[in-house]
This record gives C-alpha cells, sequence and structure tokens, in this order.
C-alpha cells in the first residue's frame, strides 16, 4: 500500500510519512476544535448535534491540514492535493498534466516541446532539468519563463536523485531531450512508465553508453547503413534499452555526413516527439 502511495503522489518514504503524519494530525485538530465549538453550544449529544459536528469537521479539516502541513514543509503537497479534490467536486477539468524536461545541451528538441504545448491547457511544461552550467536550453528555460533546476552528479546518484524537488514542482511526466546522464533507479522507481527518452538511431542499433550525438551518425555512417532515423521508448536502468514506443526512419545517403545525417535526424526528432508525448498522454497538442 505504501509503495501505491510513494507512486501515485511521487514521494520517497520521508516525505510520505510527513504526509500521512499531517492527515493523522490534522484529523485529530479538526476533530478536537469541532468538539470545541459545539461545547459553547447547550446542544445536547444527539442527531443534531452529529449533524453538526460533522459539517464542522468537514469545513476545519482544509484548513488544519494546511496549518499542520507547514511546519511540516508539505504545503505545497497539500494545496496542490486540496485543489484537486475542489476540481473533482466541481466537476471541473482535470488539472493539466505537468512535465519535466531532462536536457544537457542547446536544447533544440525541449524548444520544440515547449513550442508545441505552449497554449495547451492539458500540459504544461513545469519544470528544466539541467546538468551543465551555461547549457543552451537554461537560456531557452530563462526566455520561456520556465523554472529550472541545475543538478549535480553525487546527489543525482548518491542522494534522493532530487525527487523532493520534483515533487515540489508536482512533476507527473519526465521527458529526456538530449540528457546525457544515465538515470538512477531511485527515479526510475517513482516514475515507472512515466519517463521517455528519444535516441537518434534504430534502437537497438547503436545506443548504449557513450553512443550519443555525432557519435552515433558517425557510427551509422561508417557501418554503411542505409537507414536511420529516430526511437521515442521507455526508460529503464540500462542505457537506451526501455521498451520502444515509436519509430521514425530517413534515408542514408552515399554523400551524408555526419553533419547531414543529423539535421535529417533532427527533423524526424522535431516532427514526431511532441506528437508522441500528446498521444501518450491521451491529449490534444
Amino acid at each position: 500500500m505504501f509503495n501505491k502511495l510513494k507512486q501515485r503522489w511521487r514521494v520517497n518514504e520521508l516525505q510520505l510519512l510527513l504526509i500521512i503524519s499531517t492527515f493523522a494530525l490534522g484529523g485529530s485538530l479538526c476533530g478536537y476544535l469541532g468538539k470545541k465549538i459545539l461545547s459553547f453550544t447547550d446542544l445536547e449529544k444527539g442527531i443534531l448535534w452529529v449533524g453538526i459536528y460533522i459539517i464542522l469537521v468537514s469545513l476545519l479539516w482544509p484548513i488544519c491540514v494546511l496549518l499542520i502541513s507547514i511546519p511540516f514543509g508539505q504545503f505545497n503537497f497539500f494545496k496542490n492535493y486540496l485543489v484537486k479534490i475542489g476540481q473533482r467536486i466541481t466537476g471541473k477539468n482535470h488539472p493539466a498534466t505537468r512535465i519535466a524536461i531532462f536536457a544537457s545541451g542547446a536544447g533544440s528538441n525541449a524548444h520544440k516541446i515547449i513550442e508545441t504545448f505552449k497554449s495547451s491547457s492539458s500540459v504544461k511544461i513545469a519544470l528544466i532539468v539541467c546538468n551543465k552550467k551555461g547549457a543552451g536550453v537554461l537560456s531557452i528555460a530563462a526566455k520561456e519563463k520556465i523554472p529550472t533546476l541545475l543538478i549535480e552528479k553525487k546527489r543525482f546518484y548518491e542522494g534522493d536523485a532530487y525527487l523532493q524537488e520534483l515533487s515540489r514542482h508536482q512533476i507527473d511526466f519526465i521527458v529526456l531531450a538530449g540528457f546525457l546522464w544515465q538515470v538512477p533507479l531511485a527515479l526510475i522507481s517513482q516514475y515507472p512508465n512515466n519517463i521517455i527518452n528519444i535516441h537518434p538511431a534504430l534502437l537497438p542499433k547503436y545506443g548504449g553508453k557513450g553512443m550519443y550525438g555525432a557519435k552515433v551518425h558517425e557510427a551509422v555512417i561508417a557501418a554503411n547503413e542505409k537507414e536511420s532515423g529516430i526511437t521515442i521508448h521507455y526508460v529503464d536502468e540500462i542505457y537506451d534499452h526501455g521498451n520502444i514506443i515509436f519509430q521514425g526512419t530517413c534515408r542514408v545517403d552515399e554523400n551524408d555526413t555526419p553533419e547531414i545525417l543529423a539535421q535529417k535526424i533532427h527533423i524526424l526528432e522535431h516532427r514526431h516527439y511532441p506528437e508522441v508525448i500528446a498521444r501518450l498522454l491521451q491529449i490534444p497538442k
């Protein structure tokens, strides 16, 4: 049960403990306050007393859990939690899926995804995660006024994999767009089948550690391949290994250089990656 809650709420063990504690203490507080308020009335315990008590507790509960969540550091979680409950009660549309884009370089794919979903009410690009100071994707994020998170290797692999920050931004889905680090198991476990990657070749060929960017195109040309393309796949604990979602192809002509092939691949990436994201999330672009 606890593992299901961790995955549903995108939190680690400590955050789950704090959230459950907030629920418990908030419930106790609103129960106490409800009884205290009724003690100032002349009502005797009976059907009317119970009915008013239930109404008081229902009204007090959101306030109490928000108050308790502040010292526990879980205010943002409960604020969003209560908003979602309100939307369900009122029948409003489901809140937008919040995406984090992980990128290491110039960010051309990230930029295309941002542009595609900029006016969408169903998707929000909520965070840009980068492992390289000065990367072009950070400038794109600044221009688009999207929050950024600059990560360092030790915490990513030996710490909490920045799960706390992802939870604070209420991230639902992760898109890797030229992100060169392997995703740690801690992150994969919290986002099962909710992390995807795009690789500039037709997997399972020309994948794995060290196969990125120009190195992939050089290998394809050196092998005299007549065709290359892109592979969009789910991310697991092995480089370029997760289940394939989509592949698109292009010709490799005799006189193609790695630079020319890269341009062909970029066209495929920009055309198909946003489309696949929209299809996976079952939303209109």
